[in-house]
């Protein structure tokens, strides 16, 4: 078996191609402001893309770039002034923050309703009871990546969500609940975490350890949804990135895959472009499309 290789690439295309058509049948313009502290060069790639695209799907953004030594009170001093501003829809904090702030502190003064990152603690406890909300980006990507293969109706499916962190795994695993999945979190204390993987008909690996899934971890089958993105030496000297799964032979027995760059990486930014559409017409009462 030859996996078929999922498009992350076209899929989120497709999706910014209709935020944009939403975009432009609304009252006024959503506004996302991201905020970046610090000279992360990852981070910095990052923002640059989201701006870019935020503003090509016709949305407006605010970039504020802090300096590595900003303080947590005038960091959090930043998120008060964006939450009181009525033209901001969105706000984005991107992480990692540098030594010595506090992420979670941070994170928290974030008003709920324009968390589009979906990581403030109303938004988790509102994805947690089942409640609408604004939901983290990277899970509801790997939901969208999975019913582009398998269609709509996840009910039944077996999904096995590999890690248990707040970002993704425990999000992951509650969004796949909501399509009326049966879901099982494995992880680091999982006994026999091959044999849990292998009974999964959609498989979320979220740990952060290259390669870690081999090919005999998979269902014949199986949909493999690879969050995991992690830089591996080669003999160049400049490294490669790879997933958490083997991806050659993985996808030997998977019947589809994504690829490490290429997969889950670019929803992430889509959904957050579909977050703040969502935010904004919530905020202004405009008619919510159809996203």
């Amino acid at each position: 078996m030859s996996a078929h290789i999922i498009d992350g690439k076209a899929i989120a295309d497709a999706l910014r191609e209709q935020i944009g058509r939403a975009v432009a049948t609304l009252p006024g313009q959503p506004t996302l402001a991201v905020v970046l502290v610090g000279e992360d060069p990852a981070s910095q790639v990052y923002v640059r893309n989201k701006v870019r695209q935020t503003e090509a799907a016709g949305m407006r953004s605010l970039h504020h770039h802090l300096a590595a030594d900003t303080s947590q009170a005038e960091l959090e001093g930043l998120i008060g002034t964006l939450n009181a501003d009525p033209e901001v829809d969105g706000i984005l904090l991107q992480l990692p923050l540098p030594a010595g702030l506090d992420a979670d502190g941070a994170i928290e003064r974030i008003d709920p309703a324009k968390d589009v990152d979906g990581l403030t603690e109303a938004s988790a406890g509102r994805l947690a009871l089942g409640k609408p909300g604004l939901r983290p980006c990277t899970p509801h990507g790997c939901v969208l990546l999975a019913k582009s293969v398998l269609g709509d109706d996840l009910s039944g499916k077996h999904v096995v969500v590999i890690g248990r962190s707040i970002l993704v795994g425990k999000p992951a695993a509650l969004l796949f609940l909501a399509e009326n999945c049966t879901v099982t979190i494995s992880h680091s204390r999982t006994a026999d975490i091959a044999r849990v993987c292998r009974e999964a008909d959609i498989l979320v690996p979220a740990v952060g350890r290259a390669e870690m899934v081999k090919g005999d971890w998979v269902k014949p089958g199986a949909v493999v949804i690879d969050v995991g993105i992690n830089r591996v030496d080669t003999a160049d000297g400049k490294g490669r990135l790879v997933g958490d799964v083997a991806y050659a032979e993985v996808a030997e027995v998977a019947s589809a895959i994504t690829p490490v760059p290429g997969g889950v990486g670019p929803m992430t930014i889509a959904c957050l472009l579909r977050n703040t559409v969502l935010a904004a017409c919530a905020r202004r009462g405009w008619d919510t499309p159809d996203l």
